[in-house]
């Protein structure tokens, strides 16, 4: 269960090698805004060297790339693709094609390393406000994508406004992303909290993100990921509950009724789905198995 997600920069040897300890679900080893023009290529050579020496034991690997307006994209994509990274990461994607044009390029890639074509997914970064108003488009843009995700430090800087705590010229944004993720039925993720000494500031940002529907959060700060997983994962109380729908379902049955209720409620199908949710999720983490289902 992919619930934090980490960028590291991918030109600081100190946090790569040290990725799979940070707590964090995913890390994002970054080659474009984390990095200066003069160090791309060092950079480049860095995620490499670390993707084919270190295990990064219990945690999935992303890599964002450069953007496709720019010289580096294509050299990013030939020298990490044949490590089978699990996601790309590509920024600033603002149409279905921007997407169809990665997603040639990594078959092609795929091809020539005798790869099965759709083996790295795509994760494509939403940052502009025409990629915004383009999210459905971008999510269901091709199978290789697995996930959107919202930048809103570009994209504030695109909209002509000021990035604030509190996230309200952003809102659109994210309401509008976890509905075309769920539309087209991929993951969503938050923004970043930037305020990387704000400890209730980031528990607040991902229990709001949550509540909107994001799958998961990032984070630029290592002591952000422990607030996030336990955001994002059940409650004992929620599982709990859930348990209690499926018992209360199962008794139903028994009985033979047609409808059944719960602590003086009716349980109707959004509900068992909720359920289902948080016992799937809570048997990824280890909290308790689905079987109740």
């Amino acid at each position: 269960m992919r619930r934090s997600m980490l960028f590291l920069p991918g030109n600081t040897p100190n946090m790569i090698i040290n990725g799979d300890a940070l707590g964090a679900d995913c890390i994002i080893l970054d080659l474009e805004d984390a990095v200066s023009p003069d160090e791309k290529d060092a950079a480049r050579l860095l995620v490499m060297s670390a993707m084919s020496r270190m295990g990064f034991s219990g945690v999935e690997i992303t890599v964002r790339i450069n953007s496709i307006d720019t010289d580096y994209w294509k050299h990013d994509i030939d020298a990490i693709v044949p490590l089978k990274p699990d996601l790309i990461m590509p920024p600033k994607a603002s149409s279905r094609e921007d997407i169809l044009t990665v997603d040639a390029y990594i078959a092609e890639v795929e091809r020539r390393c005798g790869m099965e074509v759709g083996t790295v997914r795509l994760i494509p970064l939403i940052e502009t406000a025409l990629g915004v108003e383009n999210a459905f488009a971008i999510a269901s843009a091709c199978p290789r994508v697995a996930a959107i995700f919202l930048g809103g430090e570009d994209l504030t800087a695109d909209l002509r406004c000021r990035r604030t705590k509190q996230g309200n010229e952003i809102d659109y944004a994210r309401k509008r992303l976890v509905c075309a993720a769920r539309a087209a039925n991929v993951d969503v993720y938050d923004t970043p909290f930037t305020d990387v000494n704000d400890d209730e500031g980031i528990r607040v940002d991902a229990e709001y993100a949550k509540s909107l529907g994001f799958t998961g959060k990032s984070a630029i700060a290592p002591r952000h990921v422990k607030v996030i997983n336990e955001v994002f994962s059940p409650t004992e109380k929620e599982i709990q509950y859930a348990r209690m729908v499926f018992e209360a379902i199962r008794i139903g049955r028994e009985q033979g009724k047609g409808a059944v209720s719960l602590l003086g409620k009716m349980i109707d199908k959004p509900i068992v789905e909720r359920a289902r949710q948080t016992l799937e999720a809570a048997k990824q983490l280890g909290l308790g198995g689905a079987d109740d289902e």
